[in-house]
Formats: structure tokens, C-alpha cells, sequence
């Protein structure tokens, strides 16, 4: 019975874990830079590793190999954000500019005057 529940506890995680990382895959795709798709990377990838290991470290129960995969979260922890920012550093030191959203309030204006309008 409780090996049962173990085990759902641990699929329930780990696809979790493999959810949140499909979402941030997905954010990588659509984001529009480089600094936005960084952000994506760091903060969804991160936490979907962080909860996918943990689901893999209760599948293993008390043993010496969920201590190394604790440990491995703890890594991917500390490590991950810290690359992240080094390498977002790096890009804005080297000159890649931050994009920003195109001014629409001419657009906006010409709608509100009836030019955006087709006869």
C-alpha cells in the first residue's frame, strides 16, 4: 500500500517536473530575444529539473542513490541561475541590445480618426 503510494507520488512529480519543462521549451520558442528567452530557460527549466529529480529521489525511497539525487538538486540549484546570469551579463557587455515592443500609438490614433478604416 505504501509502495503504491510512493510510487504515484513519484509519476505524479516527475511528469510534473517534465510539464514545466515542456512550458519552458515552449517559451524559448516564442520569447522574443534573447534576454526574455534566458529568463524562460533559468526560471521554468530550473525548477521542472529540481522537480523532476525530486520525484526520481522518492521513487528511490531512503537509499544512497536519493541522497545523490538531492545532491543533484542542490547542484542544479546553485548552478543554473548563476550560469544564467553570467551568460545574460556577458550579452549585454558584448553589446546585444534588449528589444522592446514597437509603438502602436500611432496605430491607435489613425483607428480612432477612421484612417485604419477600409472603404
Amino acid at each position: 500500500m505504501m509502495e503504491s503510494i510512493q510510487n504515484g507520488v513519484a509519476v505524479i512529480l516527475v511528469v510534473t517536473g517534465l510539464i514545466t519543462m515542456l512550458i519552458g521549451s515552449i517559451g524559448i520558442i516564442r520569447l522574443p530575444d534573447f534576454y526574455t528567452r534566458t529568463h524562460a530557460a533559468s526560471k521554468v527549466d530550473t525548477v521542472g529539473i529540481i522537480i523532476l529529480l525530486f520525484g526520481l529521489a522518492v521513487f528511490e525511497g531512503w537509499t544512497l542513490n536519493a541522497g545523490k539525487l538531492v545532491l543533484a538538486i542542490v547542484f542544479v540549484a546553485l548552478t543554473n541561475p548563476v550560469a544564467i546570469h553570467i551568460l545574460a551579463r556577458a550579452a549585454l557587455r558584448f553589446g546585444l541590445r534588449i528589444w522592446w515592443k514597437p509603438d502602436s500609438s500611432h496605430l491607435q490614433e489613425d483607428a480612432a480618426k477612421g484612417k485604419g478604416e477600409s472603404a
